[in-house]
């Protein structure tokens, strides 16, 4: 009798027609078999994982969309998929928000493991693993000729990430596993301020800001779960748009802290804050306005892990200059560059100011010499008669009169 019904079994496998996939989108000469790897895709999002799977060969192997669910939660119908049948062939979606993951026995592992950062100094790397699998019900029985089907997923994601390019310028049966990784670095921006209360985005005149001119930086992650906070773990400014620019000045990296440089909040909230004085680069010299570019190495910690990831600050040597200028940013998954300004800041030269006179001013400037020079010749000519009178009067005056004689 068993035969018979394995044989009968066998034979509806042959012979998939309309009543094997229903109405759904599947073609027969191809989804005429069991599940493999390639029937399952994940996308590793910010927000949510997704992840499809090949409907048509779970219809082949004798199950419904109601018998996918993860982690063996069967009973609980949150999570199971829901089924697309406008694409080809139809899949099962399923979507798990990151926020509640661990609502479906989704398992979310952090490694801190000790390694070259994405700034390559040696530091402590985290990884964030977000693991879980979909399968099929076991029958309440002892044996079962249907296949278990098994889906195995992976989602890893580096929380070390290069928050850059901020312009300023300065004046089982049948088993399938797919492991995918993800990135929350678009959730990060790096935004300026005018003052500490971080109210008001700083608007930067068109002249440029003074030398000296404290400025707000925010390193804040939006649209992130709460589970992850801001670590700032390095910033230094460029006066190009390239991080791996050989002139460089650190604001902060670990201890070492510029002294007109102010960390307000690190690690403790999904935003870190700090403080600066705008500055031109010396290489700017001849020009009215000089450019700097802001970057950020920040990670993304869990809050409890946050304060050991935090440097340990007491006497320390002092950084040597030339050390500001080794540094050369890895190519590694997860950093990415953000923009925020420009920052327009006076390089300090002055100029003396040069004027143009028009046509009036200087024809009455003409006029007003040509009158003086007369003035001054009439007062000459004045002077010169009244001393050639004078002499003849004295004369006269020495010389007796004949007639009186």
């Amino acid at each position: 009798m068993e035969r018979i019904w394995l044989l009968l079994l066998l034979a509806a496998r042959a012979h998939p027609g309309s009543a094997q996939f229903n109405s759904y989108n599947c073609d027969a000469n191809l989804h005429s078999r069991f599940p493999a790897e390639r029937d399952i895709s994940v996308y590793c999002g910010v927000q949510a994982i997704t992840m499809k799977i090949n409907f048509c060969t779970v219809l082949f192997s004798g199950y419904s969309e109601t018998d996918l669910a993860l982690n063996g939660r069967h009973g609980d119908s949150h999570c199971r998929g829901f089924i697309n049948n406008n694409t080809f062939p139809a899949v099962v979606i399923f979507i798990i928000n990151l926020s509640t993951l661990e609502g479906c026995g989704n398992n979310l592992v952090v490694s801190t493991l000790p390694g070259v950062g994405a700034s390559g100094n040696a530091t402590s790397v985290q990884i964030g693993n977000i693991s879980g699998y979909i399968d099929t019900p076991d029958p309440p029985t002892v044996i079962s000729y249907l296949p278990g089907l098994l889906y195995k997923f992976s989602c890893s994601y580096p929380l070390d990430y290069l928050v850059n390019n901020t312009q300023l310028a300065s004046s089982s049966a049948a088993i399938s596993v797919r492991e995918n990784n993800g990135t929350f670095v678009s959730t990060l921006n790096l935004l300026l301020y005018n003052d500490s209360t971080y109210r008001e985005q700083l608007i930067i005149p068109s002249i440029g800001l003074p030398l000296k001119t404290k400025v707000f930086a925010a390193v804040q992650a939006t649209n992130l779960d709460g589970r992850w906070n801001v670590l700032m773990d390095y910033c230094y400014t460029t006066p190009s748009g390239n991080p791996n620019d050989d002139t460089r000045y650190d604001l902060f990296l670990s201890c070492d802290k510029d002294p007109q440089t102010t960390v307000i909040e690190n690690g403790r909230s999904q935003r870190g804050r700090f403080s600066f004085e705008v500055f031109r680069f010396v290489k700017h010299k001849n020009q009215k306005m000089s450019t700097v570019f802001l970057h950020c190495l920040t990670k993304l910690c869990r809050a409890d892990d946050c304060p050991l990831l935090m440097p340990i600050c007491g006497n320390r040597k002092k950084r040597d200059v030339g050390s500001r200028t080794t540094w050369v940013p890895q190519s590694t998954s997860g950093n990415a560059v953000l923009s925020a300004g420009p920052i327009i800041t006076r390089s300090g030269s002055l100029n003396a100011p040069s004027f143009q006179l028009n046509a009036v001013t200087s024809s009455l400037i003409s006029g007003m010499v040509i009158l003086g020079v007369m003035s001054f010749s009439l007062l000459v000519c004045s002077l010169a008669l009244l001393h050639r009178k004078g002499s003849n009067s004295l004369v006269l005056n020495g010389v007796r009169n004949p007639v009186f004689e």
